[in-house]
This record gives structure tokens, C-alpha cells and sequence, in this order.
């Protein structure tokens, strides 16, 4: 069993605010962000927050209303030391795999428009993998994971079970028509091994050096998975 205070954890978080063209606000989902964050600090792991922009990502306001909140949530907002850590983050373009261990995309809606391309982040998943270093994702940030590659030129879910926001979970959102696109669809067109279960259950996978989680209530689990990895 590794000592996983001697790890280094990344998280990468959307620097992505507008909901497609409805003029409604997005960003990452809190709840995806705290619950992962706590439990990587209470395992000891130092963590670093990055995002394509750097500095403050815009939080999805549909996070903070109140059926939303957890035990993390209101930790978070609490903790005016994790805020200034969340208000400063670095720039994606900055950061090197070989500097972590591991590295995770807490979700929100603003994945979908700007880590599913991001050239930045897909090489750094690249390098995650090639370095045989493990990568998380949870809810629509599993998007991140879609067009990177192996070296080889497959694309690193083809047959891998991995799972994310669901075609039913949009639908009950009701942002079918606004998202650029159904990351269920996505996973399945590129040769996924796509999971899921019921609507708004606790569900992740890991197949490899992949670790993905279904949705806000799959975080801690994504999270769990991640922690268990670093330590075997």
C-alpha cells in the first residue's frame, strides 16, 4: 500500500460559463468539485486546481440552489482556504503530467464546450496514460476523455467500460437541444464500453487507467476509485 501522502492529485476544471445560446450561466457542477476535493484531502493527496483560463471558473448556479447541496457543498462553503485555491487555479497549458499522479475533471455542463477538444488537455490525458498514471472523470466531463488517443491512434475509450451524464439524465434537464452534443452517444460512437444505471444513482467504473462516474451523486465514488488506484 503506497503512502498517498506523498501523492499529487490534478483536477481540471471547465473554464466554460454560458449555456450554449440560451443566455443561461454554466460552469462546473460544485458538488463535483467538493466532494472529490475533500476526499483527496482528507487521504492526505496535495492537490492542484487547473482550468483552460486559469484563475476563477465560473460555478454552474444551478449547483449552488439549495436540492443540491451536500455535506461538501457546505464544507466548501465554508472554507475560504479551498475557495482562494478555486479563485487562482493554474493554466491547463501550464501543467505537466509528470508533475502528478493522477489527474481528475469534476463535471457541470461547461466540459461539453471546452475540455471535449481542448488540445492542452488531451495531450495531458495522453500523457496520464503513456506515463501508466490514472485518469478520472464524472458527469459530463468523461467529455474530456473522447477524442484522446494511444499512440497507437485508438481512441482510449474503444472497448473500455466507462460511463458519464446520460441520454435520460439531459433529457430530465431538459437540455437535449442545448448541449453541442449527448455524451452517452459520444462514448458508444467511439467505441466505449458505455455503463450506466438508474437515473441520478451513485454509479462509476474504472477499466484500466480509466475511472469514470455517471453523474453528481457518482463524484465521491469516482473519487474513491481514483484514491484506491493511487494506493495499489
Amino acid at each position: 500500500m503506497n503512502d498517498l501522502k506523498a501523492k499529487k492529485v490534478l483536477m481540471v476544471i471547465t473554464s466554460h460559463g454560458a449555456l450554449g445560446n440560451t443566455g443561461e450561466k454554466t460552469g462546473f457542477w460544485v458538488e463535483e468539485f467538493a466532494a472529490p476535493y475533500y476526499a483527496f484531502v482528507g487521504a492526505g493527496v496535495q492537490v492542484t486546481l487547473a482550468s483552460p483560463a486559469g484563475g476563477q471558473p465560473p460555478v454552474d448556479p444551478k449547483s449552488e440552489l439549495a436540492d443540491f447541496q451536500t455535506p461538501s457543498t457546505h464544507r466548501f462553503d465554508a472554507d475560504t482556504e479551498a475557495q482562494a485555491q478555486v479563485a487562482n487555479t493554474a493554466k491547463l497549458a501550464d501543467v505537466k503530467a509528470e508533475d502528478y499522479d493522477a489527474v481528475f475533471y469534476p463535471g457541470g455542463h461547461g466540459p461539453l464546450w471546452d475540455l471535449t477538444d481542448n488540445a492542452d488537455s488531451i495531450s495531458l490525458i495522453e500523457d496520464f496514460l503513456a506515463a501508466n498514471k490514472p485518469v478520472a472523470a464524472v458527469c459530463h466531463a468523461t467529455a474530456a476523455f473522447l477524442n484522446v488517443k494511444y499512440a497507437a491512434g485508438e481512441y482510449a475509450v474503444k472497448g473500455k467500460a466507462v460511463t458519464g451524464f446520460t441520454n435520460s439524465e439531459e433529457e430530465a434537464v431538459q437540455l437535449t437541444d442545448v448541449v453541442p452534443f449527448l455524451l452517452e452517444d459520444e462514448l458508444i460512437k467511439r467505441g466505449g464500453d458505455y455503463k450506466k444505471v438508474a437515473d441520478w444513482n451513485a454509479f462509476a467504473v474504472q477499466d484500466g487507467l480509466l475511472i469514470s462516474g455517471q453523474n453528481p451523486a457518482s463524484s465521491e465514488l469516482a473519487a474513491e476509485k481514483l484514491l484506491a488506484a493511487l494506493a495499489s
